[in-house]
């Protein structure tokens, strides 16, 4: 890759925070006999009645800190999530649009269907896998984050709404610990520059607060031709402590453009395709950054490919917990978002011969368009690219959760609790249609010919929509969904066995409207002439738009038990039902005339059984999990324009471990998983087969040693081999990603480090849109990106 010198004056005074999704700062030189007490000694707050350590609890849960998490050398958020047990992140997509993944439940489209992301206890949205507003998308990992706290399975059925899965929580350092750090990271192979500040301390005896972010610029891992990632986030809380409890205030304001990766053009096996490199090129171009299209009220405007993935959120909210007379606990934890932004993209829709491609258009041939315009183009290849453009006109959501606890005795407790949200979802799809050469270096547009000199484009464009895609995508929808849900969890303690049951029953109702396509002539250049393209622009037909108005429910319950069998054995069972509500995946084929959806696909079940043990040596401890799942689904992927309508099953065995030795320092994860699609009302073919991408093992393993003066370490991250789709055709390789770190310390405070990711320049496919290999063994998918290196030079003070 290109080196560049990005000008530091760009950096915020205020210092924020950095790079490609989360800095790949150093590790801490924390030695490693620090952390030996915690492991399954941790305590956990995420998704248990009330606070309990790992080991005293009958739940699968994690707790990893940041300095843990640096050690991956993560580029994004979702690399970052790769290492908790359990969880398959395929985080190919840049900082967001990441496929995640727990336990087998399947990603039948994308997103984290049956995962919750939360910040601080409360979700970043309610739904996670809203098309083109992935949760991922809107949340930061940076140095403001504390711990990243999990829990894989049953148990958080009753934990929240809408993660029968699991739970990620990124949990916020609060000032409770005074200290602050200020960090530079420069991407010394590729084009990034991000620097981060946070710090906390005490106002006074019982005030106390937490202040941090980033700010980042840099072309990223990929070659796109331009500043594709550039903005930031700054968060901060405020706590004030009373002798019988607190009360914390949080903000948050992330506005960060960030370039979004979609399935690309390589060889079936991963190898390039001449003049595109699959481990750092992208079809994004220089050349190509500006779209006009009628937007969502069928006015023209301009979409602008730079944005990229390009959140703004404007978060405030609150939590107060107290400790009443009579042994009763009361929490109420509240969040208020203003959230929108864009997504805009190009993914390439067929790749092929060019002049078979132009003849489908109906020309004869094709020349370069806004790179020696008019040139005759000579090359044997195209691409006919889809711009996915899109406007999150309003993500905005009120989150509310209150819950009352009872403690009987040191043993037992009862919590009653309330869960009040509302979640809009309203965006337009303004997609347009292009011809561009094959090409990772600044690709051309082309414009496409006949004999005669007609054309039959404009600019590479040569439909405004996607006649390809049968005119699918151009929406607009305006809908809001509520959710309410009561819960009660009940937990004893009978001498060393532990019991608790919990139960939530959640209910909501769908409001709004949805519109489709309608198609007219529109002058779109304003001059004068009625061009080829401009004969049938596609707009959104608000004159026959659809409602939504349907009501939906389910209940949820989970009921496990520890046996602590000695101080360093414990053993424990689960089982739960749990389910998730559909939302904006159901408009445009499961919403019927007049609003309703069908009971069976306005919820989707899962029913989950577990089976742990957890052992505890001097230097060692093991937590694994057997597991068993059953899940119906309802899902829409709009790349393939398919519904699903299907059931799973998958079960597997979860293994965490750490490990300490003097100064060496091994923590690793295991998780293998056998699934198959159960039942399929669509595609009955399918039935008996692997769900899409879903490997047998997929690991993670980190060594640290630490020094003196510094730390070193090295991360290996792999898959065995998977299914590209549920026809279990085409199969990509197992990978192994080492990323590497050597941290050194200048002074007492000052430290230098060298972070490497994907250090062998190893190449990963996580997902491909072909089944099958096609004739020219060209397929569009997405890989891991090829070998970056950052140095970061870190002050921490007091």
């Amino acid at each position: 890759m290109t080196t560049h010198n990005t000008p530091l004056y760009l950096i915020s005074a205020l210092a924020l925070a950095v790079s490609q999704g989360i800095n790949a700062q150093e590790a801490e030189t924390t030695q490693p006999e620090a952390s030996q007490n915690k492991g399954l000694e941790t305590i956990v707050v995420t998704g248990v009645p009330r606070r309990t350590t790992i080991m005293a609890s009958s739940v699968s849960v994690s707790s990893v800190s940041l300095e843990q998490v640096q050690v991956s050398t993560p580029r994004s958020t979702a690399e970052a999530f790769r290492i908790i047990p359990g969880i398959r992140s395929e985080s190919t997509g840049g900082e967001g649009n990441a496929n995640i993944a727990v336990r087998g439940l399947p990603v039948a489209s994308g997103g984290a269907k049956f995962l919750q992301l939360q910040e601080d206890g409360l979700p970043v949205l309610q739904y996670g896998d809203i098309a083109f507003g992935n949760a991922d998308i809107f949340m930061r990992l940076d140095n403001t984050v504390q711990t990243v706290e999990s829990i894989r399975g049953g148990s958080a059925s009753t934990a929240a709404s809408n993660a029968p899965g699991g739970i990620i929580n990124f949990i916020s350092k609060n000032g409770e610990n005074e200290s602050g750090s200020v960090a530079t990271t420069v991407g010394l192979d590729f084009d990034s520059v991000r620097t981060d500040f946070e710090y906390g301390t005490y106002l006074t005896d019982s005030v106390r607060f937490h202040v941090g972010g980033f700010v980042r610029q840099g072309e990223g891992p990929r070659e796109t031709g331009y500043t594709s990632n550039k903005g930031g986030q700054i968060k901060a809380n405020l706590t004030k402590d009373f002798e019988n409890g607190y009360v914390r205030l949080y903000y948050k304001h992330l506005d960060d453009k960030s370039v979004g990766y979609l399935p690309m053009p390589m060889y079936s096996n991963g190898d390039s395709v001449p003049g595109f490199d699959s481990q750092s090129d992208t079809p994004h171009s220089a050349l190509f950054t500006k779209t006009v299209r009628l937007n969502g009220q069928n006015q023209i405007s301009n979409g602008d490919i730079r944005d990229g993935m390009n959140p703004n959120v404007d978060s405030i909210g609150f939590e107060a917990v107290f400790d009443l007379d009579n042994d009763w606990r009361i929490e109420n934890r509240f969040r208020k978002s203003s959230v929108g932004g864009n997504f805009n993209s190009i993914i390439p829709a067929e790749v092929g011969d060019a002049s078979a491609m132009a003849a489908s258009i109906g020309g004869a041939g094709a020349t370069l368009s806004n790179a020696n315009t008019g040139d005759a183009f000579n090359g044997d290849l195209a691409m006919r690219i889809h711009t996915f453009d899109v406007t999150m006109n309003d993500f905005d959501s009120i989150v509310n959760d209150f819950k009352l606890t009872k403690s009987f005795d040191d043993d037992t407790s009862l919590t009653f609790g309330y869960y009040a949200s509302t979640q809009n979802i309203a965006m337009s799809w303004l997609w347009n249609s292009y011809v561009m050469e094959l090409k990772g270096d600044n690709a051309a547009l082309l414009n496409v010919t006949a004999a005669d000199g007609t054309e039959f484009s404009e600019n590479g464009l040569y439909a405004y929509g996607t006649p390809f895609w049968g005119n699918c995508c151009q929406r607009d929808y305006d809908t809001e969904y509520d959710t309410r849900a009561p819960y009660v969890a009940f937990s004893t303690k009978l001498g060393d066995l532990s019991i608790d049951a919990s139960a939530r029953y959640d209910s909501g109702e769908a409001r709004g409207n949805y519109a489709g396509a309608v198609t007219s002539t529109v002058d779109m250049n304003r001059d004068g002439v009625i061009s080829v393209p401009e004969q049938s622009v596609v707009g959104i037909d608000h004159a026959n738009s659809s409602p939504v108005n349907y009501d939906w429910s389910y209940s949820s319950y989970s009921i496990g038990a520890n046996y602590q069998i000695d101080p360093s054995l414990a053993t424990f069972a689960r089982i739960s039902k749990g389910g998730r509500a559909n939302a904006d995946r159901l408009l445009f084929g499961k919403v019927r005339s007049d609003g309703s959806v069908a009971d069976e696909d306005a919820v989707d079940e899962v029913n989950q059984f577990e089976f742990g043990v957890k052992k505890r040596f001097d230097s060692l401890s093991v937590f694994a999990t057997a597991f068993y799942a059953e899940t119906e689904e309802q899902n829409f992927e709009a790349t393939s324009q398919k519904f699903f309508d299907r059931e799973y099953e998958a079960k597997g065995i979860e293994i965490e471990s750490t490990y300490f030795m003097d100064a060496w320092d091994f923590r690793g994860n295991l998780t293998w998983t056998d699934a198959e699609i159960a039942k399929d009302a669509l595609s009955p073919d399918v039935v008996g087969n692997t769900p899409r991408r879903q490997a047998d093992f997929i690991y993670s393993l980190m060594a640290r040693y630490s020094y003196e003066k510094g730390a070193a370490g090295l991360s290996f991250i792999g898959t065995t081999d998977a299914y590209a789709q549920d026809n279990n055709d085409l199969k990509f390789d197992g990978y192994t990603q080492v990323n590497g770190f050597v941290s050194y310390d200048l002074s007492e405070n000052l430290s230098l480090a060298l972070n490497v990711n994907n250090l062998f320049d190893t190449v990963g496919i996580t997902e491909a849109e072909e089944g099958s290999v096609p004739a020219n063994d060209i397929i569009r998918a997405r890989t891991i990106n090829g070998r970056t290196t950052s140095l970061t030079l870190k002050y921490a003070f007091n």
